[in-house]
């Protein structure tokens, strides 16, 4: 909801903003202040190819950047993207604890430790800290390849539909008319 005129949505998630004057995540004119309500868009030449997420409080940034690190810089596809190990400063500042996932190479939690992070290595159940993501990519050829996070109880599926049997039967003058649409789901 969008208060007509004021130019900012209403919700109920400003409990990390600050009225303390000099705080990184005060409230001010032309200042805006971080909130975990980010959802992730991707776009190609102005179009959009990329709907993504990782939901988890202070993880929803870290895990953007690192599900688009993967699928961009490491060309990997969205499924993989996600599943890779991840990293989360627990507290969203520069002092926080830093959590690791477990596959991440032991030589790079040492490095880190003796550079003065905090680490902890996190495994099993309680790696729902590196929050749960789910995209979709448009491929240039218009292909849509899905992917769920295993760190949580979502799927990425494919779904055909079938003139006429699950879909809107088409024109049938057109003889492409009757070859199916695959589309992705997410769950």
């Amino acid at each position: 909801m969008v208060p007509e005129g004021w130019g900012f949505t209403l919700q109920n998630r400003g409990c990390n903003f600050s009225l303390r004057k000099g705080h990184p995540n005060v409230l001010a004119p032309t200042k805006r202040p971080y909130h975990t309500i980010i959802p992730g868009l991707a776009t190609r030449n102005g179009e959009l190819v990329c709907p993504f997420s990782v939901m988890g409080g202070f993880m929803q940034p870290q895990g953007h950047v690192q599900f688009l690190v993967n699928l961009l810089a490491y060309r990997m596809n969205p499924q993989v993207a996600l599943d890779m190990p991840r990293f989360c400063i627990k507290d969203g500042t520069s002092s926080g604890q830093v959590c690791v996932e477990a596959g991440i190479p032991k030589e790079t939690v040492e490095a880190l430790r003796k550079m003065g992070h905090d680490i902890r290595v996190v495994d099993g159940h309680a790696r729902k800290v590196f929050g749960r993501g789910q995209a979709i990519v448009k491929a240039q050829n218009g292909i849509l390849v899905c992917g769920s996070d295993g760190r949580s109880d979502g799927c990425a599926a494919g779904l055909s539909l079938i003139p006429g049997f699950n879909s809107e039967k088409r024109n049938t003058e057109n003889k492409d008319s009757q070859s199916c649409d695959l589309r992705c789901v997410l769950s």
